[in-house]
C-alpha cells in the first residue's frame, strides 16, 4: 500500500468579522498517498481554497492538524513551514502567476534557486519538463508572448520543478477554453502519475473529476466520499 503523504486531522478554519463569525471548516479530515490524484469538488463558497491553502501550509487552521511526511506542523515557525513546503508541495493555480519578467525557462528555473540547486541543474530540469509539457520551442518567450494554455503549462512546469511529493491545484483549468483545459489537465495527469505525486485537484470540471482516480466533496465544512 502507497505511503500517506498528507493528512488533515479535524481541520477547523472559522473566519471572524467584529461580531460575526463563519465557520468554513467545521473538521475536516484527509488521508492522500503517494500516486493517489483525487477531485475536490464542492459549490463555490464552500472553502476549497481555504482547505488548500491550510494542506499547503499557507494558511494556519484554526483546530486540527496538517500532517506532511510524517511530521505535524502544527507547532513550526514561519521558516519551518516555509522549508518544509519548498522541498514537498507544489503549486497550481487557477491563474498562472509567472514572473512577466522572466521567460518560461526562467519562471521554472526560479524555484530551483531559491531551494539551492545549481544553475547547471536547474536549467536541465527545466528545460526537461518544458519538453515533456510541449514547449520546447517557447522555453525563452515571456509570460506575454505565451497562449493561456501555454502560460499554464509554464505553471505547471514550475510546480513541478523541484520534485514535490504533493501537488496542490485549485481550478487549474479553470481559466482555459474546454478543448486547451482537456489538453493541459491531461499533461498534468500524465506528469503527476509519472512521479507518483499525490495530488488534491479542486474542480468544477465534472469530466475531470471523472479522470481522477476519486472524488471527495467539501459539504458543509467537512469533506465526503462522493
Amino acid at each position: 500500500m502507497s505511503k500517506t503523504v498528507l493528512q488533515l486531522a479535524e481541520v477547523v478554519r472559522v473566519f471572524r468579522q467584529g461580531r460575526d463569525s463563519l465557520a468554513v471548516l467545521k473538521g475536516a479530515n484527509l488521508s492522500l498517498r503517494a500516486g493517489e490524484i483525487v477531485a475536490l469538488v464542492g459549490p463555490s463558497g464552500a472553502g476549497k481554497s481555504t482547505l488548500l491553502h491550510i494542506a499547503g501550509l499557507l494558511e494556519k487552521p484554526d483546530e486540527g492538524e496538517v500532517i506532511i511526511a510524517d511530521l505535524a506542523c502544527g507547532a513550526l515557525d514561519d521558516d519551518e513551514r516555509t522549508r518544509l513546503r519548498r522541498a514537498n508541495l507544489g503549486f497550481v493555480y487557477q491563474y498562472h502567476h509567472l514572473l512577466p519578467e522572466f521567460s518560461a525557462l526562467e519562471n521554472v528555473i526560479v524555484p530551483q534557486a531559491i531551494a539551492g540547486l545549481p544553475r547547471a541543474e536547474a536549467e536541465s530540469r527545466a528545460r526537461e519538463l518544458l519538453v515533456t509539457l510541449g514547449l520546447a520551442e517557447r522555453a525563452n518567450h515571456r509570460p506575454a508572448r505565451l497562449s493561456g494554455g501555454e502560460q499554464q503549462r509554464v505553471a505547471i512546469a514550475r510546480a513541478l520543478a523541484n520534485a514535490p511529493a504533493v501537488l496542490l491545484a485549485d481550478e487549474p483549468t479553470g481559466n482555459l477554453d474546454p478543448h486547451t483545459a482537456d489538453e493541459v489537465f491531461g499533461l498534468l495527469l500524465k506528469l503527476a502519475r509519472g512521479a507518483n505525486l499525490a495530488a488534491l485537484i479542486a474542480t468544477h470540471n465534472v469530466d475531470l473529476a471523472r479522470r481522477m482516480d476519486r472524488t471527495i466533496r467539501l459539504h458543509d465544512g467537512v469533506l465526503v466520499d462522493n
